[in-house]
């Protein structure tokens, strides 16, 4: 059974795709890295990602990166978390991060 999303409630969680050296080796397994809400579960990213873009998702991996601690002078404090989600794509499915100019 598969659970039905509001559009407009998807389309807010995947904020934006992650342009890294590890990202783009990952692009050769056809594997895409998004920030996405810390709230975003793992059916909810793949029904975004599937209506955003149009691909089929095969596997969805979340991580929560742990809060970072920061100093600045003699206060200390956190970075803000985040959460990132490698999304792998169906065979023959691409998504165009780079358009051509």
């Amino acid at each position: 059974m598969v659970p039905d999303y509001n559009p407009r409630d998807l389309i807010d969680l995947v904020h934006r795709p992650i342009v890294t050296e590890k990202a783009t080796l990952l692009l050769e397994e056809n594997k895409y890295v998004f920030d996405v809400t810390k709230r975003a579960t793992k059916p909810q990213v793949k029904a975004a990602i599937e209506l955003l873009f149009d691909v089929k998702v095969t596997k969805v991996n979340l991580l929560r990166q742990p809060p970072k601690r920061r100093r600045v002078g003699r206060f200390i404090g956190y970075k803000s978390q985040y959460k990132r989600a490698i999304v792998t794509l169906a065979e023959g499915d691409t998504i165009v991060l780079f358009p051509d100019v």
